[in-house]
């Protein structure tokens, strides 16, 4: 039997929601768990417990848990909410990165142009998450970098989606390259500017793949 911890195996559940191997609707349960991972259904419940608790499952009783899925108003008022986390987050960065984050940004920001033009959307993806997180650093505000983080983790697979559009991926590029600007030159306010029109834009996106997977959701028997 392999040793693995609930932390672990809430990792790799993470993972599937996030690459798509588990969908919202999808059933899980302690049993099935424990077998796929060759553990005891002890880590198998705190696992789920830790992806209850961050919204990431729902817990439903005598049937185990499913995967949470998102309205389109509950996801209109998630974008709201990062939009101003996420905003503030690149203010203080502004303010508050050293000359060396500001330099490292700018680095993160040019790596991910070749991903753009080959169209590499899982690289994209990666160097994406790396940027806001360099970002979230930059801020010194961990409580906020805490509450970013929750509210994309609950957006994680239907955000991975919307980058896979090769519209989408260009625009976001550009999008980093004017709140790069705004933060490398200490513009508090301009990087809180930049920041808010990349996240509604993107949420744009967000709330209009909710919308449709709804409506697909509605025509099934």
């Amino acid at each position: 039997m392999r040793v693995r911890t609930s932390d672990a195996l809430r990792k790799e559940l993470e993972d599937d929601i996030e690459h798509g191997r588990l969908l919202p609707g999808d059933r899980l349960d302690e049993q099935t768990l424990a077998e796929r991972f060759e553990v005891s259904r002890t880590p198998a419940r705190e696992a789920l417990l830790q992806l209850a608790a961050a919204g990431i499952v729902q817990l439903v009783p005598r049937h185990g848990a499913v995967v949470s899925g998102v309205s389109p108003q509950l996801a209109i008022g998630m974008v709201e909410v990062l939009t101003a986390l996420e905003a503030e987050a690149a203010g203080l960065a502004a303010r508050r990165m050293s000359a060396a984050e500001k330099v490292q940004l700018v680095k993160l920001h040019l790596a991910s142009q070749a991903a753009v033009k080959r169209l590499d959307n899982p690289t994209y993806i990666e160097n994406n998450a790396a940027f806001h997180e360099a970002i979230y650093q930059g801020a010194r505000n961990e409580f906020l970098a805490e509450q970013v983080r929750l509210t994309r983790q609950r957006m994680r697979f239907y955000h991975r989606s919307s980058l896979n559009q090769p519209a989408r991926l260009k625009a976001s590029w550009q999008e980093h390259a004017r709140i790069t600007d705004a933060i490398k030159s200490g513009d508090e306010a301009l990087a809180q500017q930049a920041m808010r029109e990349h996240i509604l834009f993107g949420g744009r996106v967000f709330a209009d793949m909710i919308a449709s997977l709804s409506k697909t959701e509605s025509r099934k028997p």
